[in-house]
């Protein structure tokens, strides 16, 4: 039985080192982890607007009835790839013809103003989740997140990471006209 014990230090660092090694593995995608939203109505959730910025809140009565599929953006100021995200973001909002919502994440009003004010704010709704719950609502792991709600308030897509690659770029717009041509 002794000899059985001294195995088992060696046994919980391997298991621990084997978890570490699959969290750095470059080949592993974020996307792939599902999303439980897909096909499911939008969160419930009603966000006040970001103090300092002129655009209206976010809630889920925002999302649903509406003519054209929306993109809900969940950013920050503090996130780096976020800022890499947003001119890509503003520039397919308006070749695309899409309306852009966002969720501020855990930001400081001062911040996120002042960083709509820097870099232009694409949105038509932002919603000021400062305690992060909304957060949860959606499920997100990190920001950026973004996702497709179709014209009934249903969640059709969602993407982890900064929209920067043509390959993400093209990914939304093959979300967005499916969920155009489906009528979602």
């Amino acid at each position: 039985m002794r000899q059985i014990l001294v195995f088992v230090p060696l046994i919980v660092v391997l298991v621990i080192g084997g978890f570490f090694l699959w969290g750095l593995n470059p080949n592993r995608d974020p996307n792939a982890i599902p999303s439980v939203l897909i096909s499911q109505p939008a969160p419930v959730f009603d966000l006040e607007a970001v103090p300092g910025v002129d655009v209206p809140g976010l809630a889920t009565a925002d999302l649903t009835d509406r003519p054209d599929p929306a993109v809900v953006n969940v950013f920050a100021s503090w996130c780096v790839p976020c800022r890499a995200e947003h001119k890509v973001l503003t520039r397919l909002a308006k070749s695309e013809g899409f309306d852009l919502m966002g969720i501020n994440y855990k930001d400081r009003a001062e911040d996120a103003s002042r960083w709509l004010e820097d870099l232009g704010n694409p949105y038509k709704r932002i919603g000021f989740d400062l305690s992060g719950r909304a957060g949860i609502e959606w499920g997100i792991s990190g920001v950026p997140e973004t996702f497709i709600i179709g014209r009934d308030g249903t969640v059709v897509w969602r993407f982890v990471g900064p929209i920067v690659t043509e390959q993400a770029q093209d990914e939304l717009r093959a979300a967005l006209a499916q969920a155009r041509g489906a009528g979602v």
